[in-house]
């Protein structure tokens, strides 16, 4: 069997995260790499080749304007990685699938109509994951296009975790809680099922902490429960977007204020959060230095947030036997993890504070009856691992 090439790309409103995998009788990673800052006056590339730095420089701003000029310095590290440009399979991060997709899909151009119809449900992320998506196609018409969702991991919530006190008909209009972050949960299940298949089997927490952040309860390693609902907005408050919100507020804005949706929306998604609250900056090391009271606040009310959410997964799963920190803050904010888990006794959560600072594996005393852990999560590796299988199955039909 030859060895298949696949490229993984996840395209963000300014950044594009790719990485290369050769698909053989197991998944491998050759290279891995980011381009920030897209459309700035000083996008940042980032790329390592088999753990070896490839790239760490500062690119002109024509040479990555936008997602499809982003893609050419991808090919370009690609040539310098494997000698050539053909890439057999190109796995898209996906943030919305909708009611229709469950499970990882071929892309063509039908799929492609119906995901832009879910554009408004995230307009922070779907159009940029389906511009890669175009790049991609461009620049790969032989390869197979596979689209994997992060709202397919929830599909299966039970029906109260899955709706809102609407009239019904809504419900089946598709006004529901979708719940997000679904690769990266996935993976880190998979992770928990590999390293600890006695946990994987049991109630479990995960928090998923980063610009982006959502909680999610898991049992019997299947999602009953996202702090996340019908867009990435709700739930925790995160870099930019405000999560949980009383409806009221948009109404007065939108009638008191004399608000646009448009504005109310650029509001919502790009200017609260830990932006909004901090005034300052949403990055939570910018945060944790600063001296302001704005910036300790910002961070009092991420913290109290994620507690009130640990005690809602709680309740879901009538207990917690392990919590998994992930995600940019969750795998490296030791003082993050230490807030959110004091005064948990009573639940039985009890961390080791020196393990906890050196960002162990297992953060929790040996004491502890909740087992508290860090896991690095890999939502690349969890899409190249969907597209390796529809890739295979193409190959037998």
């Amino acid at each position: 069997m030859n060895v298949q090439h696949i490229l993984t790309l996840n395209a963000g409103s300014s950044s594009i995260k790719f990485a290369l995998f050769e698909a053989d009788a197991d998944l491998i990673e050759t290279m891995r790499g980011q381009i920030e800052g897209l459309g700035s006056a000083a996008p940042h590339l980032e790329a390592k080749l088999r753990g070896d730095t490839l790239a760490d420089e500062r690119l002109g701003s024509a040479r990555a304007a936008d997602h499809e000029t982003a893609l050419d310095v991808v090919l370009e590290l690609l040539q310098r990685a494997i000698g050539r440009t053909a890439v057999d399979a190109v796995g898209h991060r996906i943030v919305h699938g909708g009611l229709e997709f469950a499970r990882p899909a071929i892309i063509d151009e039908d799929v492609v109509r119906r995901l832009e119809a879910l554009d408004p449900l995230a307009p922070l992320h779907q159009p940029h994951n389906l511009s890669g998506v175009r790049a991609a196609h461009r620049a790969f018409p032989a390869a197979l296009q596979v689209a994997c969702f992060d709202t397919a991991f929830h599909r299966a919530h039970p029906w109260v975790n899955d709706t809102y006190a609407l009239p019904r008909a809504f419900y089946d209009q598709g006004v529901r809680r979708y719940g997000f972050h679904g690769l990266s949960y996935e993976y880190v299940i998979s992770r928990l099922k590999e390293i600890a298949p006695q946990d994987e089997k049991g109630r479990v927490v995960v928090m998923h902490l980063g610009n982006g952040a959502s909680m999610c309860a898991i049992r019997d390693g299947r999602s009953i429960g996202s702090s996340m609902g019908f867009t990435a907005l709700d739930g925790l408050p995160m870099g930019t977007r405000c999560g949980q919100l009383d409806p009221g507020v948009v109404l007065y804005l939108l009638q008191q204020k004399r608000m646009t949706a448009e504005a109310v929306t650029d509001l919502l998604y790009n200017h609260s959060g830990l932006k909004g609250l901090s005034g300052l900056s949403q990055d939570i090391r910018e945060l944790e230095a600063a001296a302001t009271p704005e910036a300790r606040k910002a961070i009092d009310y991420f913290v109290d947030r994620i507690r009130r959410e640990l005690g809602a997964m709680a309740a879901i799963l009538s207990g917690i036997d392990t919590i998994v920190f992930c995600g940019g803050i969750g795998e490296h904010a030791w003082r993050i993890r230490e807030r959110v888990c004091q005064d948990f006794d009573w639940l039985g959560i009890a961390l080791d504070g020196s393990r906890n600072r050196a960002s162990e594996s297992v953060i929790s005393a040996d004491d502890s009856r909740v087992c508290v852990r860090v896991i690095n999560t890999d939502e690349e590796m969890m899409i190249a691992r969907h597209t390796a299988r529809l890739l295979a199955e193409r190959g037998n039909d």
